[in-house]
């Protein structure tokens, strides 16, 4: 298990101030297996992170899920490198 890819958690690069509460309240109503969906790679707007597991795209389905409890650190994610974004 010495080469077993370990995938980091979810870090926010942005403060818990700074997201936008209409969208939170919006993204509120939807189901969870809605949000997790909307984060697969492949879906518009997927969950991206950097190596680190800093969040690019995602931000506020992961803080709408987080606190509904989900386990949201072993989500599948595009790793974008910092020469992308």
């Amino acid at each position: 298990m010495a080469n077993e890819k370990r995938i980091p958690p979810l870090k926010s690069l942005h403060s818990e101030e700074s997201l936008v509460s209409s969208k939170l309240a919006q993204l509120d109503r939807l189901p969870t297996h809605v949000l997790v969906q909307s984060l697969r790679p492949g879906e518009p707007h997927c969950l991206k992170t950097r190596l680190d597991g800093t969040i690019i795209d995602g931000h506020h389905r992961v803080h709408v899920l987080r606190r509904r409890g989900v386990n949201v650190d072993g989500l599948p994610r595009e790793v974008v490198l910092k020469e992308e974004c």
